[in-house]
């Protein structure tokens, strides 16, 4: 997943049917002796509209949480999709404009207060870590390059077939994957991790090896190529949001045409499209161990 140079205004016409971090706030410099307990959070997608029904399915939503020993104050931390998920897996086809239309920026979210019952309800809310206020405020830093470098979110891991050694064609960037990388920051500053099974979900396309097709210009531009911007567009206009449930079935037909029976599907990663030649069992949604880390260095006394 490529890091860009700095994060682009958002366009109007990207709106979120849900505020993004409606509470967040800046993240607070702690006295260096601090003691800082880590929690790790996990709780389904959109839990506050469905309760526990994505759960079923295993597809979870990442957060951690820290809780100050000098201050007691607790604070969250996280990292999602500016303008809800659907915005960030499929685009917006705009009447007048060739160009498929993303609006698939994520961002970090951090605020003060643990939501307690949202995680522990239906899922999860353990203490992993311990860690001090410099390494704290270094991880803050860190945050702060991550946030700004980082700044497109990707549902989908691509990979080559259900095996555990897979060639793996392209890698999701989504909230699981921040809180990975934070962890194993907190791990390199010195934090030791207990020794607890940590498990997140993946959402999977498996696919031959993927065919790059070019970007918004050479595809969609005045020299691009006709035939291959028509498909591009006609591929994703089943995927747009339905006013009926009539319309939706006659869309997921499409989908299922496309996708299962003629094994196509067309990826938007790091700003250019890629052709997936597309395999069995084509999608599968994954809830799997990923270990906690061990650093590269001491700890720092905690």
């Amino acid at each position: 997943h490529r890091r860009f140079d700095y994060r682009p205004k958002t366009d109007p016409y990207c709106q979120a049917r849900y505020t993004f971090c409606p509470t967040g706030s800046a993240i607070p410099v702690m006295k260096e002796e601090d003691v800082i307990e880590v929690y790790r959070l996990q709780a389904p997608v959109w839990e506050f509209k469905y309760g526990d029904l994505l759960g079923h399915l295993k597809i979870m939503h990442d957060a951690v949480g820290f809780k100050s020993s000098l201050t007691g104050k607790n604070y969250t931390m996280e990292w999602y999709e500016l303008f809800q998920l659907g915005n960030c897996t499929f685009p917006h086809l705009r009447p007048g404009v060739d160009a498929p239309f993303w609006c698939n920026q994520g961002a970090a979210c951090f605020y003060e207060g643990i939501d307690d019952a949202h995680w522990k309800e239906n899922g999860t809310l353990v203490l992993v870590t311990t860690i001090s206020g410099t390494m704290f405020n270094e991880m803050a830093k860190w945050v702060k390059y991550d946030n700004e470098t980082g700044i497109y979110y990707e549902t989908w891991t691509v990979q080559a077939s259900t095996d555990k050694q897979s060639i793996v064609w392209f890698d999701a960037y989504e909230c699981s994957k921040f809180i990975l990388r934070t962890y194993q920051k907190l791990a390199d500053l010195g934090a030791v991790f207990k020794k607890i099974q940590t498990n997140y979900t993946s959402i999977i396309l498996f696919s031959g090896e993927p065919i790059y097709l070019g970007n918004e210009t050479s595809i969609f531009g005045p020299e691009g190529n006709k035939t291959l911007a028509a498909a591009v567009r006609d591929f994703y206009y089943p995927f747009k949001p339905h006013r009926t449930v009539g319309e939706f079935f006659v869309d997921l037909l499409k989908i299922i045409d496309r996708v299962i029976l003629n094994h196509q599907f067309y990826l938007f990663y790091n700003l250019e499209y890629w052709f997936l030649p597309m395999k069995f069992p084509y999608l599968k949604i994954i809830y799997e161990e990923v270990p906690l880390p061990i650093g590269s260095k001491t700890s720092f006394g905690v």
